[in-house]
């Protein structure tokens, strides 16, 4: 009885890795996360889309320069990839640039992780599509310093 608990407890461990399971697919987000960060340091526009889904909305909330008051921003997949083959993330000097990533939780095709850049916060949802991780959402916020130089309010 032992043995036959044993064999099929290895048969579904096994199956979970082969499939991407939890193991399989923390190797595929963070690669999906350091596409987005690297590439936006490094101008590559190549990897930045490699990590999004073409459906990606990114947003974050920032003052109407009108009113003062907190409005939403948005950015889609397309002017993403063009601010980093712009070269925008290459104004961060290299040894100021920082990609830490924590994934917060997996279920199934879907991810959530928190990415640590120089000057802000991305939450992403990630969702896996045909074996492959990709970002479908995020959700930013300025560090606290970066706010400071922008002379932005911490709440809107």
């Amino acid at each position: 009885m032992k043995y036959a608990l044993m064999v099929s407890g290895l048969v579904v461990i096994s199956t979970v890795i082969a499939s991407g399971g939890p193991e399989g697919a923390e190797v595929g987000i963070k690669k999906t996360a350091l596409d987005y960060a690297e590439g936006w340091y490094d101008g590559d526009a190549t990897r930045m889309e490699r990590a999004l889904h073409p459906d990606l909305a990114k947003r974050v909330l920032m003052p109407d320069p009108r009113s003062g008051k907190g409005r939403v921003e948005h950015m889609s997949a397309m002017t993403l990839v063009q601010y980093t083959r712009n070269g925008f993330g290459k104004e961060t000097p290299s040894d100021q640039r920082k990609a830490e990533v924590k994934i917060l939780d997996i279920f199934g095709n879907t991810a959530s992780v928190k990415l640590e850049m120089h000057d802000w916060i991305d939450y992403m949802h990630m969702v896996r599509v045909r074996g492959e991780w990709k970002i479908v959402n995020v959700l930013w916020e300025l560090t606290p310093d970066a706010k400071k130089k922008q002379n932005i309010p911490d709440e809107l």
